[in-house]
């Protein structure tokens, strides 16, 4: 779409280590605030004494997370969009991508609530838990269902900010957002006494807090410099070209969520213990993708401005820099992984034999910063370019290439065959993607 659409003049705008860590910092520690939610809905339901309350929540907050992760395009790709516009200096289209997404999200989370009945006999049929624990299940699902419109608007909010390189507001939506959820579910669950559907009610709550802030915010600055028709937001080419690529990044993402399924389903294959060690080894590459999809992040932005300003030097120069910083952090979480990972995991479970086991691997995981951190990158970059039908098939390819690896060495080498395969996936998602962009830069800016 952008290359039809867009003007041809070269506009100037510097790409610095400032500008890459303006978006990259406040991105890391807004991802790395997330987790927290998890913990403390944890505690507050834990503190009720009940297993098949914790069971419920557990379940749920599983259902949900591959629920809305599916939605993700509605951020990264707005987050595209929107850097293009800005990098074209059309403030007019960066403001009708807005709308459009948050017409998407709306419409999407309406369409979440009425399919709730369908999401409980999935969660139930998959995860097969006792009756006590589905009955839980079902009232956490009802209740926090409802925050489906306003969670996807929250998608499209992010992806704005971050599409105009405003990472410190980006991290300060998203510290309203988990800070609220997070007082709101110790309120409604302990102080109130309201337990599970306390803690479901919290994040309904905090998610409309979170939605209204936002809203506020970048609606102000709409009212100040004047609303779009909605002829421009409504319009049919330009919601097409939306479609087509938060399709793309859709596959891309079902693709990346089985990977991830498939390796824990091989772990499984080779015994429980296995199983058990590579849960704890892949929280350490959960948080490595914290500090990895903040550079995403700074990559998505940038290269998206460089791309609608025409800039080939801008483009260039923000791949480099975000590589340094990328592959530097990623070396850092290396060293760290290798140098402590072993009292990590002592603390992560008191299983002798998990810890032993889990040890075993820990060379492997701790690589994976250095094997994903290009992977991540490229997807940042070709987000932000809208490249998305190239992105959908090096993915595609790359997992293709994952699977022989994943059967082939898992079968010759067990549980480090597997872990080697995960390397494989990584770097031929970052090196396919990688060779792509070369070309795509070459024939876009003819450098």
């Amino acid at each position: 779409m952008t290359d039809q659409t867009a003007v041809r003049t070269t506009r100037p705008f510097e790409v610095t280590n400032r500008s890459v860590l303006a978006i990259a910092v406040p991105m890391t520690v807004a991802y790395l605030t997330t987790p927290l939610l998890g913990v403390v809905d944890t505690a507050v339901v834990g503190q009720l004494g009940d297993a098949a309350l914790l069971g419920g929540l557990a379940i749920g907050a599983v259902t949900f997370d591959l629920a809305f992760a599916t939605f993700n395009y509605l951020r990264t790709g707005t987050t595209g969009l929107v850097a293009q516009a800005m990098g074209r200096e059309d403030d007019a289209e960066q403001q009708a991508v807005f709308w459009r997404a948050l017409a998407i999200a709306a419409v999407s989370g309406v369409v979440t609530i009425l399919l709730a009945p369908l999401l409980l006999y999935v969660a139930g049929v998959f995860f097969a838990p006792e009756a006590a624990v589905y009955d839980a299940l079902a009232v956490y699902l009802g209740i926090r269902i409802l925050a489906a419109p306003l969670s996807l608007m929250n998608y499209a909010i992010l992806g704005y900010v971050l599409g105009r390189g405003e990472g410190t507001l980006g991290l300060l939506l998203q510290l309203v957002l988990n800070g609220s959820n997070i007082g709101l579910s110790i309120l409604f669950g302990l102080v109130l006494g309201w337990g599970l559907e306390g803690v479901a009610w919290g994040t309904v709550c905090g998610e409309l807090i979170g939605a209204m802030v936002g809203l506020v915010v970048v609606a102000n600055r709409f009212v100040r410099a004047g609303l779009v028709p909605r002829a421009r937001v409504f319009d049919l080419p330009a919601l097409g070209a939306m479609f087509i690529l938060n399709r793309d990044i859709l596959i891309r993402t079902f693709v990346l969520m089985g990977s991830f399924a498939l390796l824990t389903r091989q772990g499984a294959q080779l015994g429980t213990l296995t199983l058990a060690a590579n849960a704890i080894l892949m929280n350490f590459f959960l948080v490595a993708t914290y500090f990895l999809d903040g550079f995403a992040a700074a990559s998505e932005q940038l290269a998206g401005r460089a791309v609608g300003a025409r800039n080939g030097h801008a483009f260039h120069r923000s791949v480099r820099l975000v590589a340094i910083w990328g592959f530097s952090v990623a070396l850092v979480l290396m060293v760290l992984t290798l140098g402590a990972g072993d009292r990590l995991i002592n603390l992560m479970t008191t299983a002798p034999d998990v810890r032993a086991l889990a040890v075993l691997y820990i060379v492997w995981i701790a690589a994976t910063p250095l094997s994903g951190v290009l992977a991540f990158q490229m997807d940042g970059v070709f987000i932000g370019a809208t490249w998305s039908q190239d992105m959908r098939n090096m993915m595609l390819l790359s997992f293709a290439l994952y699977l022989a690896a994943l059967f082939s060495l898992g079968a010759l080498f067990g549980n480090h065959g597997l872990w080697a395969a995960l390397h494989v996936f990584l770097l031929a998602r970052g090196i396919t993607l990688y060779l792509i962009m070369r070309r795509r830069a070459a024939t876009l800016f003819g450098t």
